[in-house]
């Protein structure tokens, strides 16, 4: 999986005072958290933390706190309800050891006998969540489907990746082709 470094500035828990200073400085407040860690409170420019929010992608993160690093993976981010502006963000710690859950962008591949035979394809989940180790992990999950034919879908539970697990729901919707008018046409004619 892709790994990105992001630089954070450590910053004291105080007042509402000193963290809307902080926004005004186009600093976004973090939290990291995780087991057999005591929580690292900092901050990180807006600017650098749309480089994980605002892509598809899913990655591995070097966090750098002032010299101090730390892997994490992107765990939530409470945005402004108006101006849609980053509020403050968590980042969950991971190990090379331990088994991580995150979403992986799901990339469908092939020409569906479906949508040749006039039927329209449906998309449907983006991301999966997975569970695997830090090396294991994928940077996208690819769904080939070359044999889907119209009325039939592929479901989280259909797939299986080596080494990572899936954890979505079995019953999430990857894909599926559903017939159209044109595709009704044809059979009947």
């Amino acid at each position: 999986m892709q790994q990105i470094t992001i630089n954070g500035k450590n910053r004291v828990l105080g007042k509402k005072s000193d963290v809307k200073h902080l926004r005004k400085e186009g600093q976004v407040p973090c939290v990291l958290y995780g087991a057999g860690l005591e929580n690292v409170i900092f901050s990180v420019s807006a600017k650098e933390l749309k480089l994980i929010t605002h892509t598809p992608n899913s990655y591995i993160i070097n966090l750098d706190v002032e010299g101090k690093s730390y892997l994490a993976v992107f765990h939530a981010i409470q945005y402004h309800p108006i101006s849609d502006e980053a509020l403050h963000v968590d980042f969950l710690a991971v190990t090379e050891d331990k088994p991580v859950v995150i979403a992986v962008p799901v990339k469908v591949e092939g020409h569906s006998e479906g949508v040749k035979q006039g039927g329209k394809l449906v998309p449907g989940a983006r991301k999966l969540k997975v569970s695997g180790l830090i090396k294991d992990l994928p940077d996208t999950l690819s769904v080939d489907i070359t044999n889907l034919t119209i009325g039939k879908q592929i479901n989280a539970g259909d797939l299986s990746y080596e080494n990572i697990q899936i954890v979505s729901p079995k019953t999430t919707m990857v894909c599926a082709v559903k017939a159209t008018r044109a595709s009704a046409a044809a059979a009947r004619g």
